[in-house]
Protein backbone atom coordinates (compact mmCIF):
# COMPACT_ATOMS: atom_id res chain seq x y z
CA UNK A 1 0.00 0.00 0.00
CA UNK A 2 1.46 3.54 -0.51
CA UNK A 3 1.28 6.15 1.49
CA UNK A 4 1.18 9.93 1.37
CA UNK A 5 2.62 11.85 4.51
CA UNK A 6 2.98 16.04 5.06
CA UNK A 7 6.63 16.66 6.06
CA UNK A 8 8.85 18.99 6.62
CA UNK A 9 12.52 17.44 6.54
CA UNK A 10 12.26 14.23 9.10
CA UNK A 11 9.23 15.17 10.34
CA UNK A 12 5.65 15.08 10.14
CA UNK A 13 4.42 18.52 9.36
CA UNK A 14 1.55 19.88 11.86
CA UNK A 15 0.10 21.88 8.85
CA UNK A 16 -1.13 19.54 5.72
CA UNK A 17 -1.72 21.92 3.06
CA UNK A 18 1.52 24.22 3.58
CA UNK A 19 4.23 21.27 4.53
CA UNK A 20 7.33 21.75 2.34
CA UNK A 21 7.26 18.11 1.32
CA UNK A 22 5.02 14.56 0.75
CA UNK A 23 6.67 11.65 1.80
CA UNK A 24 5.62 9.19 -0.30
CA UNK A 25 6.20 5.46 1.39
CA UNK A 26 4.83 2.45 0.04
CA UNK A 27 4.72 -0.79 2.24
CA UNK A 28 4.54 -4.30 1.59
CA UNK A 29 4.05 -7.13 3.28
CA UNK A 30 5.60 -5.84 6.77
CA UNK A 31 8.10 -4.12 4.47
CA UNK A 32 9.38 -0.74 3.21
CA UNK A 33 9.54 -0.88 -0.58
CA UNK A 34 9.74 2.45 -1.52
CA UNK A 35 10.32 5.83 -0.24
CA UNK A 36 10.15 9.11 -2.29
CA UNK A 37 9.69 13.07 -0.92
CA UNK A 38 8.66 15.51 -3.47
CA UNK A 39 7.97 19.33 -3.09
CA UNK A 40 4.61 20.89 -2.19
CA UNK A 41 2.91 21.33 -5.82
CA UNK A 42 1.41 24.41 -4.00
CA UNK A 43 -1.88 24.76 -1.89
CA UNK A 44 -4.93 25.95 -3.95
CA UNK A 45 -8.17 24.51 -3.39
CA UNK A 46 -8.18 20.45 -3.63
CA UNK A 47 -4.75 20.90 -5.60
CA UNK A 48 -3.10 18.81 -2.89
CA UNK A 49 -5.87 15.62 -2.66
CA UNK A 50 -5.50 15.48 -6.33
CA UNK A 51 -1.30 15.35 -6.45
CA UNK A 52 -1.52 12.63 -4.04
CA UNK A 53 -4.55 10.65 -5.95
CA UNK A 54 -2.21 11.66 -8.86
CA UNK A 55 1.06 9.75 -6.93
CA UNK A 56 -1.20 6.65 -6.26
CA UNK A 57 -1.15 6.99 -2.48
CA UNK A 58 -3.90 5.70 -0.45
CA UNK A 59 -3.53 7.02 2.26
CA UNK A 60 -2.55 10.43 3.98
CA UNK A 61 -1.02 10.77 6.90
CA UNK A 62 -0.67 14.24 8.53
CA UNK A 63 -0.76 16.60 11.65
CA UNK A 64 -3.67 18.31 10.94
CA UNK A 65 -6.00 19.11 7.92
CA UNK A 66 -9.47 21.08 7.70
CA UNK A 67 -13.01 19.37 6.98
CA UNK A 68 -12.85 20.10 3.57
CA UNK A 69 -9.28 18.82 2.20
CA UNK A 70 -10.98 15.61 4.19
CA UNK A 71 -13.78 15.52 1.99
CA UNK A 72 -12.00 16.20 -1.62
CA UNK A 73 -9.18 13.22 -0.08
CA UNK A 74 -12.42 10.83 0.56
CA UNK A 75 -13.68 11.93 -3.09
CA UNK A 76 -10.58 10.50 -4.61
CA UNK A 77 -11.19 7.21 -2.37
CA UNK A 78 -7.92 8.05 0.01
CA UNK A 79 -8.01 7.29 3.59
CA UNK A 80 -7.20 10.26 5.68
CA UNK A 81 -5.36 9.46 8.92
CA UNK A 82 -4.88 12.71 11.54
CA UNK A 83 -3.26 13.81 14.80
CA UNK A 84 0.38 12.10 13.88
CA UNK A 85 3.55 13.51 15.24
CA UNK A 86 7.52 12.69 15.09
CA UNK A 87 9.65 11.47 12.71
CA UNK A 88 8.94 9.85 9.09
CA UNK A 89 10.94 6.66 10.14
CA UNK A 90 8.87 6.45 13.44
CA UNK A 91 5.47 6.52 11.08
CA UNK A 92 6.74 4.04 8.35
CA UNK A 93 7.69 1.63 12.07
CA UNK A 94 3.80 2.29 13.22
CA UNK A 95 2.35 1.33 9.92
CA UNK A 96 4.41 -1.59 9.97
CA UNK A 97 3.85 -3.14 13.48
CA UNK A 98 -0.18 -1.95 12.77
CA UNK A 99 -0.08 0.81 15.41
CA UNK A 100 -0.85 4.17 13.60
CA UNK A 101 -4.05 5.47 14.74
CA UNK A 102 -5.66 8.44 13.71
CA UNK A 103 -6.51 11.05 16.09
CA UNK A 104 -7.90 14.55 16.15
CA UNK A 105 -6.22 17.52 13.96
CA UNK A 106 -3.32 19.37 15.07
CA UNK A 107 -4.09 22.42 13.60
CA UNK A 108 -7.08 24.52 13.21
CA UNK A 109 -8.32 26.50 9.95
CA UNK A 110 -5.85 29.61 9.50
CA UNK A 111 -3.77 28.50 11.61
CA UNK A 112 -0.80 27.42 9.45
CA UNK A 113 -0.83 31.40 8.36
CA UNK A 114 3.12 32.08 7.48
CA UNK A 115 4.41 28.67 7.95
CA UNK A 116 5.62 26.32 4.72
CA UNK A 117 4.02 26.60 1.73
CA UNK A 118 1.59 29.80 1.33
CA UNK A 119 -1.90 28.89 0.00
CA UNK A 120 -2.20 30.21 -3.77
CA UNK A 121 -5.63 32.24 -3.70
CA UNK A 122 -8.34 31.26 -5.83
CA UNK A 123 -12.52 31.81 -7.71
CA UNK A 124 -12.47 28.65 -6.05
CA UNK A 125 -11.65 30.10 -2.24
CA UNK A 126 -14.38 32.01 -2.71
CA UNK A 127 -17.01 29.90 -4.02
CA UNK A 128 -17.83 27.67 -0.69
CA UNK A 129 -20.43 25.24 -2.76
CA UNK A 130 -18.03 24.51 -5.27
CA UNK A 131 -17.29 20.44 -5.50
CA UNK A 132 -14.43 19.66 -7.28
Amino acid sequence: MKYAISTEGNQVSGHFGRAPQFTFVTIEDGELKSKEVLSNPGHTVGSIPQFVNAQGAECMIAGGMGRRAVDFFTQYGINVVMGIQGTIDEVIQKIINNELESGESLCSPGAGKGYGVEKIHTEADDDHEAHH
